[in-house]
């Protein structure tokens, strides 16, 4: 099984709000990428470095206020709506996998269901729990699997933004970095102790930079 970092998401209140943070932050404007009808989201997107990209992501608020499921990335959680009113923050990672049904099979937590999004000629399937949670508060990843052709990231602009790495705090580092070992994903994070947070640390033309 080959699993690799996909992307990793950055919430933001509003677009405009993350763009303009990430532009203080990084150093760099993140170009407009795509929309979710079935989420009533947007993005904007750029490489970060081995097929990867990061993901700026908020409620689109020209779209249905009422997708007719709860949005993912806890979106539609009052308490990360309070914390993205403040600034962005990072709220997932996701682990690009070519057998997800195999890690859904052994993952001894409950990843959430498998949804199919498309666009255009492209499909993928990724993990989405029902509730718009994030399993273990966002310290384990959601999985997703493209179906055949270039990633993603090879049509996406290349700002010399890169990941140097994940990083996950909390209480029982043990026994995170356990479940991460089952699910084959244990050499994609750095595990420390602390209190329970997930963290992005960067390279970019700011220098060093980490979003948490």
């Amino acid at each position: 099984m080959h699993n690799k970092i996909d992307h990793f998401a950055i919430g933001a209140d509003t677009l405009e709000q993350g763009v303009a943070a990430m532009e203080t932050a990084l150093g760099v404007t993140i170009p407009k990428g795509s929309k979710h009808d079935a989420m009533s989201t947007h993005n904007c997107v750029m490489q970060s470095g081995n097929e990867s990209f990061l993901e700026l992501i908020a409620i689109d608020p020209d779209a249905p206020a009422d997708p007719g499921r709860v949005r993912w990335f806890t979106l539609d959680d009052p308490a990360t709506q309070a914390r993205l009113a403040d600034r962005p923050r990072a709220l997932c990672w996701v682990v690009g996998t070519d057998n997800l049904d195999e890690i859904i099979q052994s993952s001894p937590v409950d990843l959430g269901e498998v949804v199919l999004f498309t666009r255009g000629e492209r499909s993928w399937r990724l993990t989405v729990p029902k509730d718009g949670s994030l399993p273990m508060s966002g310290l384990l990843p959601a999985f997703i699997e493209w179906s055949p052709g270039p990633h993603p990231s090879t049509g996406q602009q290349d700002l010399a933004v890169t990941l140097d790495k994940v990083q996950l705090s909390c209480p029982n580092p043990e026994e995170l970095s356990n479940i991460l070992k089952i699910l084959n994903v244990d050499h994609l994070a750095e595990v420390t102790k602390g209190e329970t947070g997930l963290s992005f640390a960067l390279n970019t033309p700011n220098g060093a930079v980490t979003l948490d």
